[in-house]
């Protein structure tokens, strides 16, 4: 069946086979979270993005297959409910960015910065430190090394939905910030095919985001 990403706490997980890597999106609650479970199509390797909420629910999708890494996109509760529960009964490593890494529930056994490369099997997925929702907010992209070039995918934890930037509490410096790496690290570096996976809700592309940076810089939210 063909893709959408649109999912529902409670709902069937949707899949998306790539070159190189297998996306799973699956809704939990209460927050109506999204989490996606990586797997490498050339080793079956694991890598689990936001261990939000219902840990039941994500490890049965995990299985028995063994879960390498489980990546937090940012320190907010709603994206780590589960963390502790699905680290403890699969030993994965887990990994989030420094400065938000002291608002998670267990050691981050795996500091990631702006630039690094977190493997997933023989999948790479670039780190994008997007600050303004959170100091430690990070995004994912997977290009396929290369293969998908021209049309990436991104994981954006909070920091882009459909719609515009993540919530910054209409702190200006905050909104400023976001923004800024949005433009720069995100809309400026990858193609208007760039498909988007949020932290809630609906996927989006870049395309159909980017003509609306000049209304989102002008409202400041």
């Amino acid at each position: 069946m063909t893709y959408t990403g649109d999912v529902s706490v409670g709902g069937p997980a949707d899949t998306r086979e790539l070159p190189g890597l297998t996306i799973t999106k699956v809704a939990v609650g209460p927050m109506d979270n999204n989490a996606y479970l990586l797997r490498c199509t050339q080793t079956g390797e694991l890598a689990l993005i936001d261990a939000a909420n219902d840990a039941g629910t994500l490890l049965a999708l995990i299985g028995d297959t063994p879960l390498a890494t489980i990546i937090t996109t940012h320190q907010h509760w709603d994206h780590h409910v589960a963390l502790p529960e699905v680290q403890q009964a699969t030993g994965a490593a887990t990994a989030a960015h420094p400065d938000d890494a002291r608002g998670l529930p267990i050691p981050v056994t795996r500091p990631v910065r702006h630039g690094d490369k977190i493997t997933v099997g023989n999948a790479t997925l670039s780190v994008v430190h997007l600050r303004g929702h959170t100091p430690g907010s990070i995004a994912l992209c997977y290009d396929g090394n290369g293969e998908l070039a021209d049309q990436p995918h991104l994981f954006t934890g909070d920091s882009l939905f459909p719609g515009g930037p993540g919530n910054t509490d209409h702190d200006p410096a905050r909104f400023g910030s976001l923004m800024t790496d949005l433009e720069e690290r995100v809309f400026a570096e990858l193609p208007d095919a760039t498909w988007v996976y949020p932290g809630h809700g609906k996927d989006t592309v870049l395309g159909t985001e980017r003509p609306h940076i000049p209304e989102w810089r002008a409202r400041g939210w």
